[in-house]
């Protein structure tokens, strides 16, 4: 993808106007805001911009040094080794060029079932959840968990939980999808390897200003909360069901003691799956730029397997095996994978560009 002189131009001149804007003193509270985010935003591109500009301009001055020159042979040498990096920083500033997917500097909204496989598959949406959870603690991220519903023998049927920290939504947001995995559960008696699946959700989380949700649209039911078993864990109507009757859309909250709290979770948890839904619309509106990217985040697909006799995982999308399990289930491996199928979504955006 060549960027030519004139785009660059072009950059630094809106970056040095947005810095001018900024300097004067008679711009509303909310303008300033908005320049100085644009600005911030602006300023890796030009410095990408400033690193090939330069590049380009020693590459010409070099050139133009005649063959009579004592320095002739110098500097074709020197002219050789700057063009070899002119790729590199082409790519650079190209990738910081590729369109932003607004919701990537979102929290999210992980939610984790078990799928096919019974009790082995409630443990092995526990291992999933218990990964990210770790990995998110090698970022420096906040997991809360919102609702979970375990299972008997461990694990859990199902967990919603949200994350928050930086760029959250960007690095996970290709975990969506069916996670399969194979190995001998601690009940089996012949030591046969069984698959059993689960499936990962991550929603980006939206401001309320994002989805509006209208009262009126909404039945909430409440009822008494019951643990395992039916027992009751108190006694009082404060678990909330709401029903979005327009998408038929349906969150049940129940992990509070207050109804209040219970019915704000569940309209946080509601919220996301209505942003996911019109996310998913305006995707499936682009359909064609859907299949330069990683996987099409659509839940029913299979993305991985973890193998657990091979010490192996392989993401399907982009065909790496990595064997390393023990470290990626810990979470702390987890992020060779997430920077793979990044680095496979640019590759994939650029090539659609060019």
């Amino acid at each position: 993808m060549l960027i030519t002189d004139a785009r660059i131009a072009q950059i630094e001149r809106r970056h040095g106007e947005l810095a001018a804007q900024m300097e004067r003193g008679d711009l509303p509270a909310e303008r300033f805001v908005q320049i100085s985010k644009d600005y911030a935003e602006l300023t890796p591109v030009v410095e990408a911009c400033a690193a090939l500009r330069g590049l380009r301009d020693e590459i010409a001055a070099l050139a133009d040094i005649p063959a009579g020159d004592e320095m002739y042979e110098m500097a074709r040498e020197e002219m050789r080794a700057l063009e070899s990096r002119l790729p590199e920083a082409e790519r650079a500033l190209a990738l910081k060029l590729l369109p932003k997917d607004a919701a990537d500097a979102r929290p999210a909204m992980l939610e984790i079932r078990a799928g096919t496989g019974g009790d082995e598959a409630a443990l092995f949406a526990g291992d999933l959840f218990r990964m990210y959870e770790r990995y998110a603690a090698t970022r420096g991220w906040r997991v809360e968990v919102i609702s979970a519903s375990p299972s008997e023998m461990g694990g859990y049927k199902e967990i919603v939980a949200n994350v928050t920290g930086e760029g959250v939504f960007a690095r996970l947001k290709f975990e969506s999808g069916v996670h399969r995995v194979q190995r001998v559960p601690a009940t089996e008696t012949q030591g046969r390897i069984h698959t059993s699946a689960a499936t990962v959700a991550v929603l980006a989380e939206p401001e309320e200003v994002d989805v509006q949700i209208d009262e009126k649209e909404l039945r909430i039911d409440v009822f008494r909360s019951s643990g395992p078993g039916g027992q009751s864990v108190n006694t009082t109507d404060s678990a909330v069901r709401i029903t979005h009757l327009p998408s038929g859309l349906v969150v049940q909250q129940q992990d509070e003691k207050s109804q209040h709290k219970n019915k704000a979770k569940a309209l946080k948890v509601l919220r996301s799956r209505l942003y996911d839904l019109e996310r998913s619309r305006v995707d499936a509106a682009r359909s064609a730029d859907r299949k330069a990217m990683v996987g099409s985040g659509d839940r029913s697909e299979r993305i991985r397997t973890y193998n657990f006799p091979q010490g192996r995982v392989t993401d399907h999308r982009i065909g790496l095996t990595l064997h390393r399990l023990p470290e990626i289930i810990a979470g702390e491996g987890l992020e060779e994978l997430v920077s793979a199928l990044i680095s496979e979504d640019e590759a994939a955006r650029l090539a659609a560009l060019e």
